[in-house]
């Protein structure tokens, strides 16, 4: 039997009190909880990725590089800037806090990590 999100919303306007209205907010945060963890299971060391739109600064959106490791709760992943977007971040007008020598190729973006949301695999070409 199919229960349609209807229902379901019917059924949480009818629960009799705060408790049980809580149990269910509570069910849907865990389930939450796996679905992102699901989805960010692929940001691994050692793939490929590209910085999206949702990342502050926005001067780091759209640089692409390599996946290092993440921290231990998951949530944040070191990032190793390829050669094209070390080049674009060291030129970028709007650059006035990373410090990229010019012989350096690669750079690590410094401090705690990118937050893995932030970030979209991308297959290597």
């Amino acid at each position: 039997m199919t229960v349609t999100m209807d229902e379901v919303l019917d059924f949480i306007g009818q629960l009799p009190d705060a408790s049980k209205v809580a149990q269910v907010q509570e069910a849907s945060a865990r389930r939450l909880s796996a679905i992102d963890k699901e989805a960010l299971a692929g940001i691994v060391a050692g793939r490929r990725a590209r910085i999206n739109d949702t990342l502050r600064p926005a001067l780091l959106r759209g640089l692409t590089g390599t996946v290092q490791e993440r921290n231990r709760s998951g949530s944040r992943a070191g990032f190793l800037l390829d050669e094209e977007s070390t080049r674009i971040l060291r030129r970028d007008p709007r650059n006035t806090k990373y410090r990229i020598p010019e012989d350096t190729k690669r750079f690590r973006i410094p401090g705690s990590g990118i937050p893995v949301p932030c970030l979209d695999v991308i297959e290597d070409d």
